[in-house]
């Protein structure tokens, strides 16, 4: 889930990991270097959590890329969750109606709150059947939590992994799941003239990429087959697998095979010194300006100095994340080589296969900060601002013809004049929704179908009103688990969805755009044409890769 749903979670609902596990004196064991790792058991899925592996990125080694653990010693009681990285929270100020209506939807994706949030938080989880042996050689799916970049952590029990496992044992295709924690906001995300040149931009891409490393290191002595990752992420998570395509030219280095997208893929942001103004701003409120190396005095700061610099900045001084906060993803020239957009366009995607998809309603969920934004000039303005910077009256006028302030034609699509909460909102939801989402997905497809072996999907299930089939809420549907658990365990174990009998998914192509849909009612999946909002989507194409955020 990406912030605006995150903040509501923290207020309504605390999980406790108890509810999930129970520690046992004789729980299950696996050897890593010379240490011995003490796991926990449910039924028949084991659990192993809160597992270092990266050294803590802490004093000198705080805006630093990732070391990964060298050798393990000891004894590691791996039957808690590892410390949440820390995490940058903003909250809308939402009419008590539409919180009440949400609530209980937005309960779903908490995580457990009484885990600690720390610097020192670069740890992830592996659960897999119990009793098997080391050499059983399983396939991995590999997640990488959402959240804006902001917020998220593998302590979420929607999350946790366990029901995923257990569905794969049911179906006869047994996997390991491993999730991983990485850095967030001003830890994994500072931008800047001094972090490109020293390196150490996009530090949570780096990060997930050290545990990638770890998996090909240690997960055959948990019975898995390095040679058989899938990483999979939804949301932020999803930008974070579509980096890990492009990183090191396409190289995959042998860490992965599959992928899986879940409402994310090109970010439309620019270059990482185009923040420059943030990086100074956060060097001055805490004592750093005129030293003679701000990065390396941003390092004896304090967590709490760093964070509260990063809540004055925007969007973050106004009460709210919106996807254009200035902690994502952009070209370092390193390991995010160019900027998103064009490594879409032109860039080197690993040779690998993926399915990739978005959900029918992706903007409303994360439009609900905007709800300040209510005539056609108010529209403009924030669009020309924040999503286009640069761009003219002219650049957009074409663009606001095909998203017209209609509700009719705005998300939730297909209600009519119905979740209005605004006169601009649906208008704002439906753009949203297209430009950082769908928009971005598609035109990946179309570069790339021809050449990689890729299956896409909408997913139309688990109504809220007023948002439509809103932005997370397929992973309800696969972590449920339920039919799309079951097309993606057949994909990590076969790297094809498909089984001997149910509804097959073909693959993707430009002629055809054939689509596997998820719905609710009488028809639960149906094949479908990607092909709504087609001239809208390419014009939103065209400006984000003329205009980065």
């Amino acid at each position: 889930m990406l912030l605006s749903a995150t903040n509501l979670l923290l207020l309504l609902s605390s999980w406790h990991l108890s509810a999930l596990i129970s520690p046992t004196a004789t729980g299950p064991r696996v050897q890593l270097d010379q240490a011995s790792v003490l796991g926990t058991v449910n039924g028949s899925v084991e659990s192993f959590l809160g597992i270092s592996y990266a050294e803590p990125p802490v004093g000198d080694l705080r805006f630093r890329l990732p070391r990964l653990i060298d050798a393990y010693k000891g004894t590691i009681k791996a039957t808690m969750y590892g410390d949440q990285c820390i995490q940058q929270v903003g909250m809308p100020n939402l009419p008590p109606e539409v919180l009440q209506a949400i609530g209980p939807y937005m309960m779903r994706f908490a995580s457990d709150s009484s885990v600690p949030q720390n610097e020192d938080c670069l740890t992830l989880n592996v659960i897999r059947p119990a009793n098997i042996s080391p050499d059983a050689k399983l396939p991995i799916l590999f997640w990488i939590y959402g959240g804006v970049f902001a917020v998220g952590s593998t302590a979420t029990p929607l999350h946790n992994g366990s029901a995923i496992v257990q569905r794969s044992i049911d179906l006869g295709q047994p996997i390991i799941y491993v999730a991983v924690n990485y850095r967030l906001n001003i830890f994994g995300f500072l931008g800047g003239a001094e972090v490109k040149e020293a390196g150490v931009g996009n530090l949570g891409l780096q990060d997930q990429r050290v545990a990638l490393r770890w998996v090909s290191k240690y997960i055959s002595s948990f019975g898995g087959d390095p040679t058989k990752v899938t990483i999979w992420g939804e949301s932020a998570g999803a930008i974070s697998v579509f980096s890990q395509f492009f990183t090191n030219g396409g190289d995959s280095e042998g860490l992965f095979r599959a992928g899986i997208m879940s409402s994310g893929s090109a970010v439309p942001s620019g270059d990482i010194t185009e923040v420059q103004g943030t990086y100074d701003f956060i060097v001055d409120q805490v004592g750093c300006k005129g030293t003679p190396d701000t990065l390396a005095c941003l390092r004896t700061v304090s967590t709490d100095s760093l964070l509260a610099a990063a809540d004055k900045t925007p969007p973050f001084a106004t009460g709210f994340v919106d996807l254009t906060t200035v902690y994502a993803p952009r070209a370092d020239g390193l390991f995010v080589e160019e900027t998103p957009q064009r490594l879409a366009h032109h860039g080197q995607i690993a040779d690998v296969p993926f399915i990739i998809g978005d959900v029918k309603d992706e903007g409303p969920l994360l439009s609900l900060g905007n709800l300040n934004i209510t005539t056609d000039d108010q529209f403009v303005s924030y669009i020309s601002q924040s999503w286009f910077p640069g761009a003219t009256a002219a650049d957009l006028k074409k663009v606001l013809e095909l998203y017209p302030s209609d509700p009719a034609a705005g998300s939730p699509f297909d209600t009519g004049d119905a979740n209005a909460l605004t006169p601009e909102f649906k208008r704002l939801a439906a753009m949203k929704g297209d430009w950082f989402f769908n928009a971005p997905r598609r035109r990946l497809l179309e570069r790339f179908s021809s050449q990689r072996t890729t299956y896409n999907f909408l997913s139309a299930r688990v109504n809220v009103p007023p948002l439509g089939y809103p932005h997370g809420h397929d992973l309800l549907v696969a972590f449920g688990p339920d039919d799309m658990a079951d097309y993606f365990i057949r994909f990590v174990n076969n790297l094809n969805p498909n089984g001997d009998t149910g509804l097959q998914w073909p693959t993707y192509d430009t002629t055809a755009r054939a689509t596997l849909q998820f719905n609710d009612g009488a028809e639960p999946l149906k094949i479908t044409a990607d092909d709504e909002r087609l001239v809208g989507m390419s014009e939103l194409s065209s400006l984000s890769l003329r205009f980065p955020f």
